[in-house]
């Protein structure tokens, strides 16, 4: 199943209707430091939406080259699906109950060096 990076963004979103105002917001973990061969479990809270309403992408920027999709989860499902490329070296969870998104490795290799985003599923 092929997947398009360009569905999923990152997005912030400030609705306003006369006085009433809802920002949608995406709050990723405070970024780390890993040597090869560590584990590493980043987090995304999500606010501002129910999160079940929309599915949940990761991707990475390795130094110098473009976006690579790493997988999405089916929110509310806990059902995730990976890229071929990392696909049983990242693990995606989710507790619905906080509205937060996971993304697990249990040994980081030194090719896993990039800035992690999570990204919401644009409708």
């Amino acid at each position: 199943m092929g997947f398009i990076i360009a569905q999923y963004c990152i997005l912030i979103l400030i609705l306003t209707q006369d006085i009433i105002s809802a920002e949608i917001r995406l709050d990723q973990s405070s970024a780390e430091v890993k040597k090869p061969g560590e584990a590493v479990k980043i987090s995304c809270k999500i606010s501002g939406y129910s999160m079940t309403s929309n599915n949940m992408g990761w991707i990475r920027q390795k130094p110098g080259q473009a976006l690579e999709w790493i997988g999405y989860m089916i929110t509310g499902r806990n059902s995730a699906t990976y890229a071929d490329s990392v696909k049983d070296h990242f693990k995606l969870t989710e507790d619905v109950s906080t509205s937060m998104q996971f993304l697990e490795a249990k040994s980081l290799r030194a090719e896993d060096t990039a800035v992690y985003y999570c990204a919401r599923e644009a409708h």
